[in-house]
């Protein structure tokens, strides 16, 4: 499941590539994926999380605690 955020489920798009002369195929944009490592003081150990880097600025918002609850509310395993 390569290139997919663990917090807000952005995945590659897909679409069309369209030359010049106007003929048309396949390509796919992918999100700006980044591992981080942060540090969880309610289990007292680190965590390793796939964000985009939307996501990235939603867990210094929110806080790390309540970006993991919001992850283990989707189904994903921390």
């Amino acid at each position: 499941m390569s290139a997919h955020c663990m917090l807000t489920g952005a995945a590659p798009v897909f679409g069309n590539r369209v030359s010049h002369s106007h003929r048309r195929t396949r390509r796919r944009w992918n999100p700006n994926i980044q591992h981080r490592r942060y540090w969880l003081p309610g289990e007292n150990r680190f965590v390793r999380l796939t964000l985009s880097a939307r996501a990235i600025k939603t867990v210094d918002a929110i806080g790390v605690e309540a970006a993991v609850a919001r992850i283990r509310a989707r189904g994903g395993k921390v």
